[in-house]
């Protein structure tokens, strides 16, 4: 029997707290596929749908793939209202032109977001289930980090969360979708999913779920349930705590073999444990002077600072220079590295050339709101296009761009200065520009978890900032408009907290 799988999504992670508006250039610039451009994907989650569906097709099954449209972005603002109308529009055209189908595969992040769709998967979910009907198997794969709502467990018949974090496993998650629709296809298993969340909105440092941790607990916890009769996937979520909607938190989903129950408690018990545990994943927090001086007083090097609140990853525009105005401000006269987001400067420095004298304004031209620009005057040590390579991820072996890009040497400081935001998840940007920070004495890195595949075997000391952005390392103190109270960490305790089951 011939199936016809269809196979397409919008992938973004969205800040509702800061960073930039998204348009439709944006995922231009990324990765805007249409058509048959989506089957030549072969790496993250896409591609280890795919190939796990041409897998099937070359040991007997038919199994004809229906691309539609796949737009994937490095985390911004929300999508405006007409980025997604179009996008969102686009693909139900596409999905329309090829029904009937017999199952839709959705490569999704989970937290994305529009001005007109707070909730953007829930929302294109039931657009999808609409044109498909009831019956038709709909499964999506989704970060940990995810927001999962009730329209996406009610609209989806599974849902299954990433299990590393750093994010290894797209291609392997991706792969478990499809071998999951294709078992649902021959009629062996009939998935029946619960979600069961709690109020903790935390950042992602302690998040890691290899080795220690007190979210690694909660994966593992997760994962050996799987071990049970009927269990057919388990997944932790620890949501990304930057959106600002109503009933945000995290927890654990479970599909079974059609046993509702079943998945309703196990998931209940991952709320639990995730709960249990959500001190442990406070981390403590310096002033960006403070760590300066104690890395001064730590012999060698490098001592990383993780400004956690300028994530490009987590929505944040790039541009803060809190940390590097530390640097400066102590007084540090060995090597150091810091990027920053700055188009005009970038621009300045092309314009002047390798070797040339610049001063100019640095920082915060982007997303203001968080700083003041900070006057630098240096030497252009060298300019590049900003091409590079992700070497991992969900954007494994595919293009990078941080657009025309400088380094410029303030003093003992290198700062590497780009026009585009771009995700970090190895050392790709530093490699790029040639910059080496295995000989530098401190290396500002903006993200809460990837810098530990660069530099957790060669940090001296590691220690995270408390700076202004839209993608601080607490959320204790923000003041979220739609998320109402109580939750973890504004409040510490909650008498008498049960989880919410969705299902």
């Amino acid at each position: 029997m011939s199936h016809t799988i269809a196979v397409g999504a919008i992938f973004i992670e969205c800040n509702h707290l800061g960073g930039l508006p998204t348009e439709v250039e944006h995922f231009e610039q990324c990765e805007l596929l249409r058509g048959e451009q989506v089957t030549e994907l072969r790496n993250g989650n896409v591609g280890g749908m795919l190939d796990a569906l041409d897998a099937a097709t070359e040991n007997g099954s038919q199994i004809n793939i229906a691309p539609l449209l796949y737009a994937s972005c490095c985390a911004r603002g929300p999508l405006t209202a007409g980025c997604y109308a179009t996008l969102k529009q686009e693909f139900l055209d596409r999905l329309e032109a090829v029904l009937p189908v017999d199952a839709v595969l959705l490569p999704l992040h989970g937290s994305a977001a529009a001005e007109s769709a707070g909730d953007l998967e829930g929302d294109l979910i039931t657009s999808i289930r609409k044109l498909v009907g009831p019956q038709t198997p709909i499964v999506g794969t989704l970060d940990l980090h995810a927001h999962v709502t009730e329209e996406m467990v009610r609209g989806a018949d599974a849902l299954l969360g990433l299990e590393t974090y750093p994010h290894v496993d797209w291609y392997a998650t991706g792969q478990r979708a499809a071998q999951l629709v294709l078992e649902m296809l021959a009629g062996r298993v009939r998935p029946t999913m619960a979600l069961a969340k709690v109020p903790v909105v935390v950042s992602a440092i302690y998040g890691n779920t290899a080795g220690d941790g007190p979210f690694a607990d909660v994966m593992r916890f997760a994962k050996s349930l799987e071990l049970q009769e009927d269990v057919l996937s388990t997944s932790a979520f620890l949501v990304h705590p930057y959106l600002d909607l109503p009933g945000m938190g995290g927890g654990g989903l479970v599909v079974t073999d059609d046993d509702l129950p079943a998945a309703m408690e196990q998931s209940r018990k991952i709320a639990m444990q995730y709960w249990n545990c959500r001190n442990a994943l406070e981390p403590p927090l310096h002033t960006p002077e403070d760590a300066v001086r104690e890395g001064l007083s730590v012999d060698g090097g490098p001592i990383v600072l993780i400004e956690t609140a300028d994530c490009c990853g987590g929505g944040a525009a790039g541009d803060s220079v809190a940390s590097l105005k530390a640097l400066l401000s102590v007084g540090v006269d060995q090597l150091s590295l810091v990027p920053v987001v700055d188009p005009a400067a970038a621009a300045a420095c092309h314009q002047a050339g390798v070797g040339s004298q610049v001063t100019f304004d640095l920082g915060h031209q982007l997303d203001p709101q968080w700083g003041t620009p900070l006057a630098v005057s240096g030497t252009v040590l060298r300019l590049g296009d900003g091409h590079f390579t992700f070497n991992g991820g969900a954007w494994d072996g595919r293009p990078g761009e941080m657009g025309p890009s400088a380094v410029l040497e303030v003093g003992a400081v290198q700062i590497l200065i780009t026009s585009l935001p771009s995700y970090d998840w190895t050392d790709e940007q530093f490699q790029a520009m040639q910059m080496d920070y295995r000989g530098a004495k401190f290396v500002v890195a903006k993200n809460p978890m990837n810098y530990r595949q660069v530099y957790t075997d060669l940090a001296a000391r590691i220690l995270f900032l408390n700076t202004p952005g839209p993608t601080p390392p607490t959320l204790r103190f923000t003041q979220f408009q739609h998320l109402q109270r109580p939750y973890f960490p504004a409040d510490s305790s909650i008498p008498d907290l049960e989880p919410t089951i969705l299902h």
